[in-house]
């Protein structure tokens, strides 16, 4: 009895240990809304099912449209190591969707 329980919290700790199995998962994407032309450069957070990116258009797309705006290009797809270099560039459009 005390093997077995000595197995399960070494199975535990080693289970919290490792961590998240995943980490978030970002893009950057561009868009535009007509009439008349204006074009912006955002940058998004993604759920887990979203990080390629044929799903990460799909995701960001009815997001963006429900702002007006007309997915044009994701991008790239990165974690949150990548968030800062890009927080200047996206501007009011950082994380906004």
């Amino acid at each position: 009895m005390k093997q077995r329980l000595h197995k399960l919290g070494l199975a535990l700790v080693l289970t919290l240990a490792a961590g998240p199995l995943h980490a978030a998962c970002f893009a950057d994407y561009k868009a535009k809304m007509d009439d008349p032309l204006r074009l912006h450069y955002g940058v998004i957070e993604l759920p887990d099912n979203a990080c390629d990116p044929g799903a990460a258009f799909n995701t960001i797309a009815p997001r963006v449209a429900a702002g007006g705006w007309e997915l044009l290009e994701v991008m790239s797809i990165f974690d949150e190591t990548g968030l800062d270099a890009r927080r200047g560039d996206a501007g009011q459009f950082y994380l906004r969707f």
